[in-house]
């Protein structure tokens, strides 16, 4: 539709008329101009729920595009290997975030209506997705002073976790330890049990301190066995280890396969990746 086109808007409005949620995403000031905004849509519709996505708020005028909301929001500063530079995510991370946030809205807003019978405006923006997203690292700052800064794959509290292993056959694992526990049952899989009980690496907080020499450690036992050989027994003994799969091996999982929605489109065969991922039963 063209909402500046007076029959195009009218027919929009036809449709608000029986609409349980409207969806906008205007710059600044543009959704007043075309007459879509809250206040026109919710007088045509009363139990109408407006929800909408900005930038960095709703008055705010700046254009906002997912690698600039990375930047701004810390993401890029801490994405990346230590000696290089900041880095952003391979996917529209901040886009994904703001409409999961916006999704979350929106439910709440269905579910008070169900209850009171109201209409409601449920807004989001990308900056504060982010900003709440940011999780352990805002807290390393703001309980600790602590500036985050790149450490490629490494966590900043725990270690190994984000350790990358090439195995001998050429593949790569990432480790996910988070307790004694299970640092105890990786070195036995690995067959360096002595190494779990080493004054350097007994505890995590010695292990994050001594993480590069506990690297270099670890390495030539990975690289003395396959992927699978190391993988299984990891597995069975609930030790948190993953191998790094590119596209064809993500898909090859069944649980991938099974998200692949396929359409024809004006006779062409198409495929793409199922965007909702929870399962609804009764």
């Amino acid at each position: 539709m063209d909402l500046r086109d007076p029959a195009d808007r009218a027919q929009v409005y036809a449709f608000v008329k029986e609409a349980d949620v409207v969806i906008a995403n205007f710059k600044a000031g543009s959704a007043a101009k075309l007459g879509m905004d809250a206040a026109t849509l919710r007088a045509l519709q009363p139990t109408l729920i407006y929800a909408s996505i900005n930038g960095f708020g709703a008055a705010a005028e700046r254009v906002a595009f997912d690698v600039v909301l990375q930047a701004e929001s810390g993401f890029m500063y801490m994405n990346g290997q230590p000696e290089g530079p900041p880095t952003k995510m391979p996917v529209a991370l901040i886009d994904i975030l703001a409409a999961h946030q916006l999704k979350q809205g929106i439910l709440v807003a269905l579910l008070e209506r169900y209850k009171t019978g109201k209409g409601s405006e449920v807004s989001v923006s990308l900056f504060e997705a982010a900003v709440a997203a940011l999780a352990n690292q805002a807290t390393n700052w703001l309980m600790a002073g602590h500036v985050p800064q790149r450490l490629g794959s490494q966590h900043p509290n725990i270690a190994p976790y984000g350790e990358l292993f090439e195995t001998q056959d050429g593949q790569w694992v990432i480790l996910a330890i988070g307790s004694d526990r299970q640092f105890v049952q990786l070195c036995e899989v690995l067959g360096c049990p002595e190494l779990a009980q080493d004054p350097n690496y007994a505890t995590n907080v010695l292990r994050v301190a001594h993480r590069q020499t506990l690297v270099e450690v670890l390495r030539p036992y990975f690289a003395a066995a396959t992927a699978e050989a190391i993988l299984t027994p990891c597995h069975a003994q609930q030790v948190p280890i993953g191998l790094v799969r590119d596209m064809p091996a993500v898909f090859e999982a069944p649980l991938a396969q099974a998200m692949i929605l396929e359409e024809t489109m004006e006779e062409q065969p198409t495929k793409r990746v199922g965007t909702v991922a929870f399962r609804f039963d009764q």
